[in-house]
């Protein structure tokens, strides 16, 4: 059979459906980008916040649209592992749903969906799975090390949908990692719920430094680390990534706030003190930071608001996201008292936006003179140029690289790339 897949959300829903297409794949089935010759469409979802559960919603309905008579629709992830009732009594209309932890069961349900059979499953436990059918381009891939969480932020629903912390074992990362790297990937990013905890749960510490010590044994050029929670980022880590050339001089640290009385309401552990304390460090190794903002936190006072604008403009962090409060039903943070309204949270998200792009539009042209090794990732048809990146960008998230070059190019190769100009907060160079 045909099978179309739609996949939603995060880099670690990324990597359920790269292995859930090598499982397809090894059942015998095709795959297929084209919607319409597809026998089976299966969307992966996320439902992580209300505009990731609308996203897939509208997915969903715009497959059933296009369903007819023999086309199976099989809808996995985060919204089903969330919502199967209503989802079965909503959308009759698809043909299977499969929960966070199902996977291992999509060729059967495939089965039973082209017999006819409606299934319903969630629940399951997925056994490792080291084979990827890979959707990002063959020079990067994502490394899922761990599901769940166990932190109980307040306003999050993944310990609800995933469950608690579970680290893949060390030596079933290595041997994924050694195929990914065998097969060309020059660029490894680490992605879990939080990096910085793995191994907790099977080791009895954690053992990150452990696991990215044998993977810079590999024939990786760049290891990236993702989604590191701020008070398990010690001196240790920073000085490994600091010293050793494969680790990308970069780190992502979702912050959430600086106020000390919203901190505590989102159940985080950090206070300012030790927030501004690690961004000192990790700037003063020459490290460039990612981070993420919730605005309009129920109770989140106007000095609130205030506090967290003075620090973003005083830390000058090299990227940020900001992102309104979505309150979601069943978190301790759905029954705390002062709600804010969407207008005061989209105000506050905007003026922490404008603050940041002020500071990644003066760091891009501080930038201009200097010279960087770029991974060659894509052509920017648009704008008529090559575009790549730096170890202090991720893909997808931060800014980027366009250069020009008189030579041929392969992608997925680095080059060494002077800036010479800036387009907002993309650079703006030429092959050296």
């Amino acid at each position: 059979m045909k099978v179309g897949t739609i996949s939603l959300g995060c880099d670690k829903n990324r990597v359920d459906t790269e292995k859930m297409l090598a499982r397809i794949t090894g059942g015998g089935h095709i795959l297929t980008d084209n919607e319409a010759d597809a026998d089976v469409i299966i969307i992966n979802t996320c439902a992580f916040t209300e505009s990731a559960k609308t996203e897939a919603i509208d997915h969903i309905l715009d497959a059933i649209s296009k369903k007819g008579d023999a086309k199976k629709i099989i809808v996995t992830g985060c919204l089903p592992e969330r919502y199967l009732e209503s989802l079965e009594e909503e959308l009759p209309e698809v043909d299977a749903f499969l929960g966070v932890a199902d996977y291992d069961e999509i060729l059967n349900v495939i089965e039973r969906a082209a017999e006819g059979d409606k299934v319903y499953c969630r629940g399951g436990g997925d056994a490792f799975c080291k084979d990827r059918v890979l959707t990002t381009p063959y020079h990067y891939a994502y490394l899922k090390i761990a599901d769940g969480c166990s932190n109980h932020c307040t306003y999050c629903a993944i310990p609800s949908i995933r469950g608690a912390y579970r680290s893949e074992k060390l030596e079933d990362l290595i041997e994924e990692a050694s195929i990914l790297a065998d097969n060309g990937v020059k660029e490894l990013m680490l992605v879990a719920q939080d990096v910085t905890r793995y191994g907790v749960d099977l080791y009895g510490k954690p053992q990150l430094l452990k696991l990215v010590k044998e993977l810079i044994e590999l024939d990786f050029a760049w290891i990236r680390l993702l989604y590191l929670e701020p008070e398990a980022v010690d001196d240790e880590l920073i000085e490994l990534i600091r010293t050793e050339p494969k680790i990308c001089k970069y780190m992502d640290i979702p912050l959430q706030h600086i106020d000390d009385k919203v901190l505590k309401r989102m159940g985080r552990k950090s206070t300012e003190f030790d927030i501004r304390k690690l961004i000192s460090k990790v700037k003063e190794a020459g490290i460039a930071v990612r981070t993420s903002f919730i605005s309009g936190f129920p109770g989140e006072s106007e000095e609130a608001h205030e506090r967290l604008l003075k620090f973003v403009s005083e830390a000058k962090i090299d990227f940020a996201g900001f992102f309104e409060y979505s309150r979601e039903e069943g978190t301790p943070a759905d029954r705390l008292s002062g709600h804010i309204d969407e207008d005061t949270k989209k105000r506050r998200a905007d003026e922490l936006r404008a603050i940041e792009t002020e500071i990644i539009t003066a760091q891009a042209k501080a930038r201009i003179g200097r010279t960087y090794t770029v991974i060659y990732d894509d052509i920017d048809y648009e704008r008529q140029c090559f575009s790549g990146r730096a170890q202090f960008q991720a893909p997808g998230i931060d800014s980027q690289i366009l250069f020009t070059s008189s030579k041929n190019m392969d992608i997925g190769h680095f080059y060494e790339v002077e800036i010479i100009d800036t387009d907002g907060i993309d650079l703006i160079g030429k092959i050296i």
